[in-house]
């Protein structure tokens, strides 16, 4: 059962530190490049936000968006070089647009442009915190965008519902806001069936809420609600209240920030606070098909019982990879456990799974750890 506080998300946390993605069908327009009317209204509600002492970043799409717009294209291309050269053209309007709305306000606006290499490795994903703390430091709104320019697939996020998840942890955000051109989060197709409901509070993400999820892509954008609901899984697993709601429609971020019951609300997972390496790891993507596949016992020792991985528990390598690579675990049938950081490489651990701790240095000539992923670099 939710409690009415919960609902009222804006009074019960008074959120200090709100990311909000603003996606393509918000700022988009039929007959110009920028939904001019929108644009303003949302960059007003953000100004009052950040002139209240409120921390505010934007991940904001519209980059290929505008480019099309320029060069009168209807469809969203497929290929990269196509997407790239379009991003390319519509950065540039788009950060200057968001530069010369706040500027009336006397806000100043940054551009952080990244790519799934940029999170990937734990050097470059902790200067990214340290830039956007700072940022915000200076009272200064970060406007962050994929680097679609010149991102390639194997390094993309995929879309920003994600990145504006991935912005939320990194920094510690009390609240994400994810905007669309629809309610929130349907029983079913609202397009397709008249009487689907939104659903007001969402407890925890299952199968069943996934299922809801599935809908049709838009022509100007990447993914749908699947994606969102993506979204709100990595920032409710990171401790972050996530909402899903109509950007289109006026005062939805005050709205928001008042207690008012708009959209749909995701409730953080209720556990212990998840240390910024075990955060890292769920953000990171593994490349290449990089697994290690692990017995039933290993199984229930990582899920019920907080373990570290033994080598006993291991029952195969896939793929090459060195020491301190992060690997997903997966079970026998190839469901994904976890992800970690090995203290050995692919062809160590082939030597030594099966086998006992006690046996990694006859077999090896050395033992620098007992385990093949300590519980501490580890998250399920």
């Amino acid at each position: 059962m939710i409690s009415a506080d919960e609902k009222n998300i804006g009074q019960k946390l008074n959120p200090n530190r709100v990311v909000i993605k603003i996606g393509t069908r918000i700022l988009d327009s039929d007959k110009v490049v920028f939904n001019t009317t929108r644009i303003k209204s949302i960059v007003s509600e953000i100004a009052q936000l950040h002139n209240a002492g409120k921390e505010v970043l934007i991940v904001s799409s519209g980059a290929v968006g505008a480019g099309m717009r320029e060069l009168n294209m209807d469809r969203r291309p497929q290929n990269i070089p196509e997407l790239q050269a379009l991003a390319a053209i519509g950065q540039g309007k788009l950060i200057h647009m968001y530069n010369q709305e706040f500027a009336k306000y006397n806000i100043k606006v940054a551009q952080l442009l990244l790519s799934r290499a940029d999170v990937n490795d734990r050097r470059r994903y902790l200067n990214i915190r340290y830039t956007l703390l700072e940022l915000l430091k200076f009272r200064v709104i970060p406007i962050i965008n994929e680097n679609d320019t010149v991102t390639i697939e194997e390094l993309k996020f995929g879309d920003n519902d994600n990145l504006s998840a991935l912005i939320a942890s990194k920094i510690d955000a009390d609240l994400l806001i994810i905007m669309t051109d629809v309610d929130g989060l349907y029983s079913c197709d609202p397009k397709k069936v008249k009487d689907a409901k939104c659903i007001p509070v969402v407890e925890k993400i299952t199968d069943e809420i996934k299922g809801m999820a599935k809908g049709v892509q838009a022509e100007l954008t990447v993914g749908g609600m699947i994606t969102k609901i993506s979204a709100a899984d990595i920032a409710t697993k990171s401790g972050i209240y996530t909402i899903i709601a109509n950007g289109l429609k006026e005062q939805t971020i005050t709205k928001i920030m008042s207690g008012e019951e708009v959209g749909t609300l995701f409730l953080p997972v209720k556990s212990k606070k998840m240390s910024m390496k075990k955060r890292y790891l769920l953000l990171s993507k593994v490349m290449l098909n990089k697994k290690i596949v692990v017995d039933d016992g290993a199984k229930n020792a990582l899920i019920k019982n907080n373990k570290s991985l033994l080598p006993i528990g291991v029952v195969d390598v896939v793929g090459e990879f060195l020491r301190g690579a992060i690997v997903e675990i997966v079970d026998k049938d190839n469901n994904v456990i976890g992800k970690g950081l090995v203290n050995y490489s692919s062809e160590e651990i082939k030597k030594i799974k099966r086998k006992k701790t006690a046996e990694i240095t006859g077999i090896l000539g050395s033992k620098p750890y007992d385990e093949v992923i300590h519980k501490d670099n580890l998250v399920l």
